[in-house]
């Protein structure tokens, strides 16, 4: 069962980002959309082991920030990455709870940055 959902509309950037995190040894679902990624939330069988979403700040239909909102409603604690190239974006997750990385976001970072979100979500 996957332990991290990655959420990015641009394909490219979907694929890198899983690949990176297979290859440290994570298992990844993707969404495309935020819609994609809550009817994936919302759903137990899907969800069970998600333990951490990575999502890009820029979205269609719904931004990072929006779909950060609407996920806290029913999963108040899951450890939420916002990778973003707008540092002005912050402002828009004030009281969200989230994690920042700012692009570029090199591989090594983006998995040291899941894996101690993954750790203090289990203490």
């Amino acid at each position: 069962m996957p332990e991290v959902l990655v959420i990015d509309d641009n394909p490219t950037q979907l694929c890198v980002r899983e690949a990176v995190l297979r290859g440290s040894g994570l298992c990844v679902q993707t969404a495309s959309s935020a819609e994609e990624a809550l009817d994936i939330l919302r759903d137990p069988e899907s969800a069970g082991n998600l333990r951490i979403i990575v999502t890009d700040h820029v979205l269609p239909g719904a931004s990072g920030a929006v779909f950060v909102r609407e996920l806290r409603r029913f999963r108040p604690t899951v450890p939420v990455v916002v990778i973003t190239g707008m540092d002005e974006a912050e402002s828009e997750y004030a009281g969200l709870g989230v994690i920042f990385l700012h692009k570029p976001c090199a591989p090594e970072e983006m998995i040291a940055r899941v894996r101690k979100a993954i750790g203090s979500s289990n203490s």
